[in-house]
């Protein structure tokens, strides 16, 4: 294809699918196409997004994006897809390095759209023309019915409120912050509630136009179509718009810590759960790089071995021991190989 660089080919029996590594020649865009025999064909493409804050903003750009586009112009795009399209699969994910937007469907007309209507979406938003957007799935002011104070909103704001209401999600984040201080895994990029309102409709926008471009894009297809069609189309629609450029998405690593470190965090809790043993202990470790796959696996294998199968050895010690109610591994889903060991309902005093 002459708007591609063929990079890498190889069949992999494993999935049954003759996969083909792409450069887009004009922007430097990624692509890999995995060709096989299967009818639910499957588009997705993400953008590397590491954050420097905690504000949310690549969540929320996430939630933004898909509030209508150059092409589609109703409300929500989104869930106009989720009523009317036949789609397998629709969603769209942030990690906390990256950002990602897959779709797939049985249906070769829907598939087309559904690729379409993701790909306008993330380069073509109507984020600047609409700033209320930011507003609606982000943050803003509002008057509360009941007490008539001045209260923040927001779809994202709620959303990253009800995950930090629980205790699990609570230690699971800190100790992946405390890990990573100074990375750019130390902070959430879901957005600490306390950090949401502060980030700016201009800062917002910079987010995107720093990283939702060709250049810093990875574009997967998947299943039984045909892969030259589908490139020149995303070619002449979309990435030919572009020019190649240098974008700083670096992933910021910290130094190893050189000591054990200690950290008291706590959590709200109602009067019901005030009672004792109700503290979490976590005690964890850094083992690496997961782009080591050798490591990745035996990562994930020790955590199912040792504490998440059921008569794992390390879980049945600490239960038997009734040193808490339940015990389970903590990890991570990104560039370092992460893993805690969680002592649930404890009580803190008594473990040294």
């Amino acid at each position: 294809m002459e708007n591609y660089k063929l990079l890498e080919k190889k069949y992999i029996d494993e999935v049954a699918s003759e996969c083909l590594v792409y450069e887009h020649i004009k922007t430097g865009a990624r692509v890999l196409t995995l060709k096989n025999d299967d009818n639910n064909k499957a588009f997705a493409i993400g953008f590397r997004t590491p954050p420097k804050f905690g504000n949310g903003a690549a969540h929320i750009v996430e939630h933004c994006v898909l509030s209508g586009s150059r092409k589609y112009r109703t409300k929500e795009p989104f869930m106009d897809l989720i009523k009317s399209s036949m789609q397998t699969f629709l969603n769209a994910m942030t990690f906390p390095d990256k950002t990602i937007y897959p779709v797939s469907s049985r249906n070769e007309k829907d598939f087309q759209n559904l690729m379409d209507v993701y790909l306008d979406a993330v380069f073509y938003p109507r984020i600047y023309e609409e700033e209320k957007i930011f507003m609606q799935e982000g943050w803003h002011y509002e008057i509360d019915k009941n007490t008539g104070e001045l209260i923040y909103n927001g779809v994202v704001y709620n959303e990253m409120k009800g995950v930090y209401s629980q205790a699990e999600n609570i230690v699971g984040d800190e100790f992946i912050f405390n890990l990573h201080e100074g990375s750019s895994y130390g902070v959430d990029s879901g957005g600490n509630p306390k950090l949401i309102p502060t980030l700016s409709y201009e800062e917002f926008l910079d987010f995107h136009k720093r990283y939702y471009h060709p250049s810093n894009s990875y574009i997967y297809l998947y299943g039984n179509m045909d892969m030259e069609e589908k490139l020149q189309y995303i070619h002449e629609e979309y990435l030919n718009n572009f020019r190649k450029e240098e974008i700083d998405s670096e992933i910021i690593l910290n130094e190893p810590l050189e000591k054990q470190k200690y950290v008291d965090i706590t959590y709200s809790a109602s009067k019901e759960e005030l009672a004792d043993n109700k503290d979490f202990l976590l005690y964890g470790w850094c083992l690496g790089l997961a782009l080591n796959k050798k490591d990745f696996f035996m990562r994930n294998f020790l955590s199912e071995l040792l504490i998440d199968a059921e008569g794992a050895p390390l879980k049945r010690a600490l239960l038997d021991a009734n040193l808490g109610q339940d015990v389970y591994a903590e990890t991570s889903s990104s560039k370092t190989l992460d893993l805690g060991v969680v002592l649930k309902n404890t009580d803190g005093k008594k473990i040294n």
